[in-house]
């Protein structure tokens, strides 16, 4: 994303607060969650106790996938990604720096099955950049118009939509975790 690419979304547009917490093991350069800050996209969430008091943390740990059920909670606790290596959380098997919240704080929730399109992963089940997976979380609240935007300017994210189309039109407005892994059998046991 060039800076004249700047697609700031200002606060109260309708669309949950983006959070972000960089725990800062990956590569700077390819750091789509420091970019998502320095153009304005997402908030900064440096103290857990300076969040609201319910966000949604994306965990890719987490056992209950996002659904619609989480919708009402995202608007009034933001949605809150973690941007950290893969390469590294896969030896640890967990956030280093997990917001430990606790269960009356946040609700972490995993995103369903997608195929990251970003050069590093590209073509991988799951390992979406942090970018990837706000705007997957956007989609399936069902803020499409805001999902898109959050990528626009990122090295695939245009190519994000086409090829996990089929995948994010079954998960959207799923209402709960129960018909969301029903919709993600459906679509990896064709």
């Amino acid at each position: 994303m060039r800076s004249s690419e700047s697609t700031h979304i200002p606060s109260g547009s309708g669309v949950p607060t983006l959070w972000l917490l960089v725990v800062g093991d990956d590569h700077p350069r390819a750091c789509t969650g420091r970019r998502l800050l320095q153009h304005g996209l997402a908030r900064a969430a440096p103290a857990q106790r300076a969040l609201p008091p319910h966000p949604i943390v994306l965990d890719p740990f987490a056992p209950n996938p996002l659904s619609g059920r989480d919708r009402a909670t995202a608007f009034r606790g933001g949605i809150l990604g973690v941007d950290c290596s893969w390469n590294i959380l896969g030896e640890r098997g967990a956030y280093l720096a997990a917001p430990s919240l606790g269960p009356k704080r946040a609700g972490h929730r995993r995103l369903p099955f997608l195929m990251a399109t970003n050069p590093q992963h590209f073509g991988r089940i799951g390992e979406l950049n942090t970018a990837e997976a706000l705007a997957a979380a956007l989609f399936v609240l069902g803020f499409e118009p805001a999902a898109r935007n959050l990528l626009e300017g990122f090295a695939g994210g245009r190519s994000f939509f086409d090829v996990n189309r089929a995948r994010l039109d079954a998960y959207r407005g799923r209402p709960d975790p129960t018909e969301m892994r029903a919709a993600e059998r459906a679509i990896f046991s064709s």
